[in-house]
């Protein structure tokens, strides 16, 4: 089976239609989420509504836990702290009480699915081979799909050896049949890799598969959305830049 695996929607219609229909182009069987369905951006009851109708796993991420209260924000940064409070004011009870079913992690397939890593799936940005070592000696599974970092990468560990990682580009295809992984689709919708593409993964769950795919969508569209809302202005600045 192919499933799309997306991750940090961040509040970003624009690209996460962008992205359903990619993956409904590529004939995928499912939708898995890992989770940050709002924050940052402007759209956050059209993305919840749309990710939880279109994906058949969504887990919850930090912004997701800060919105709904279970989290503090003051880990957060002053913009992001203030997107989760304008998000707040605006999410419908419906779709609050939606998000408040979530969880960070989940399993699927055989898979571990986890908002940010096997060792802490809410707040630890595995971007270093030195952390994929430590999330490959947590893990249960021979496959974890992690999102929060935002950067499209992968890691990998074979029996004997160290941990080894590097960023994904558009289409690039790897084998995950040998080998322990650790696969970070990218973001949906605030790239941080200078890609400005919405980014998901095309996972082969049955063959054992993994690729890339980045998405041109109306970043305007999103900005102006943006700045309609009032959010801080470098919220919009940054979607041009992937940054």
């Amino acid at each position: 089976m192919k499933v799309a695996v997306i991750s940090d929607v961040h509040g970003n219609r624009h690209a996460l239609e962008a992205v359903l229909a990619d993956a409904h182009d590529a004939k995928v069987g499912a939708v898995w989420c890992l989770g940050d369905l709002v924050g940052y951006g402007a759209d956050p009851n059209d993305c919840v509504q749309l990710v939880l109708k279109s994906s058949d796993i969504c887990l919850a991420g930090n912004h997701d836990l800060a919105v709904t209260g279970e989290i503090s924000l003051d880990e957060f940064s002053a913009g992001a702290a203030i997107a989760a409070r304008w998000t707040r004011e605006v999410l419908r009870e419906e779709n609050l009480e939606a998000l408040k079913q979530l969880e960070p992690s989940d399993k699927a397939r055989g898979i571990g699915l986890f908002h940010a890593s096997p060792r802490d799936p809410i707040w630890e940005y595995v971007v270093s081979s030195l952390l994929a070592e430590l999330c490959f000696t947590a893990a249960t599974e021979t496959i974890s799909l992690i999102g929060h970092s935002h950067v499209a990468l992968s890691f990998v560990k074979h029996e004997g050896e160290l941990a080894t990682g590097e960023p994904r580009r558009n289409n690039d295809t790897i084998s995950l049949v040998e080998g322990q992984w650790l696969l970070n689709p990218g973001s949906v919708g605030q790239p941080r890799d200078n890609d400005p593409r919405a980014a998901w993964l095309l996972l082969d769950a049955e063959n054992r598969t993994a690729q890339w795919r980045r998405v041109e969508y109306d970043v305007a569209g999103a900005q102006a959305a943006i700045r309609s809302a009032r959010l801080p202005e470098s919220l919009a600045e940054r979607l041009e830049y992937g940054q």
